[in-house]
């Protein structure tokens, strides 16, 4: 079943990719199958019932959340550009996550990374470390209240 999964997977990505013409889709269907004896022993994915209803508060509540947060952060940092004594305390915090898995991580740091101010540098375990603009926090349960809270508080429900 992982095998017929991840072919439907890589095949569906192709045809988005490529379109709709007879000589793609053979192509695609060739490579789809190639990549996925290649890679579908080292994939370890579970799809539950759950599934449409975490995708749905991804698509419905995280995404709207992050544009927000996207626009806040960018009004943040043009500020403190435009600012004529930039109001800058740069520095290197860490954050906890109650977040398990490793793509529930690599979200949360990338809607980090995304917004403006602030940089994810490296993951281990349970522990984040995020380059800000603003040091807000003296400890990590500020900083991560600081910096992300809200989007772990949505990826919790979806990546349960």
């Amino acid at each position: 079943m992982k095998y017929v999964a991840t072919f439907l997977v890589l095949f569906v990505i192709y045809i988005l990719l490529a379109g709709w013409v007879i000589d793609e889709l053979i192509l695609g269907a060739v490579i789809a199958l190639i990549l996925t004896l290649i890679i579908a022993k080292y994939v370890d994915y579970k799809i539950d019932y759950l599934l449409p209803y975490r995708l749905l508060v991804f698509i419905v509540v995280y995404i709207p959340v992050f544009l927000w947060q996207l626009v806040l952060s960018n009004l943040n940092v043009a500020r403190r550009v435009l600012s004529i004594d930039i109001p800058v305390n740069p520095g290197f915090v860490k954050i906890k996550t109650e977040l398990k898995g490793d793509f529930a991580k690599l979200i949360l740091a990338n809607s980090i990374t995304l917004t403006p101010g602030t940089l994810s540098v490296d993951v281990k375990g349970d522990t984040l470390y995020i380059h800000t603009i603003d040091v807000k926090g003296s400890s990590i349960e500020e900083n991560t209240e600081h910096i992300s809270a809200v989007f772990e508080r949505i990826l919790g429900v979806v990546f349960k």
